[in-house]
Parts: structure tokens; sequence; C-alpha cells
């Protein structure tokens, strides 16, 4: 599952394009992750802003 620094992400969406599964979804204006996410790392590689992590 990914963790989203809020005070980083703005919202762009370039992690929802980037996620395979469609788990990340916008909620007022900022990505969430969902249960489908199978910690594929590719919406941290993508994400401008370094704002989402990949959680332990």
């Amino acid at each position: 599952m990914i963790t989203v620094d809020n005070d980083k992400c703005d919202g762009c969406g370039t992690c929802v394009d980037a996620c395979p599964t469609g788990a990340i979804v916008m909620e007022d204006n900022k990505a969430k992750g969902t249960e489908d996410c199978v910690d594929c790392g590719l919406c941290v590689e993508q994400c401008p802003n370094g704002a989402i992590a990949v959680a332990a």
C-alpha cells in the first residue's frame, strides 16, 4: 500500500496515470491509494513532487 504526503501532493494526477492497476484515486484533489495497490512503485517513480512512498 502507498502513503501520500498531502503537503507535497499537488493533485497533478501523474500517479493515477502511472498506476497499472487503477489503485490510485483522487480525493479532494489529493492522491489516495486503494486496496488494489500491488506495491509496484511506479507511482513513486513518476510523482514529480516526491509525495508518494510504498509503505513497509
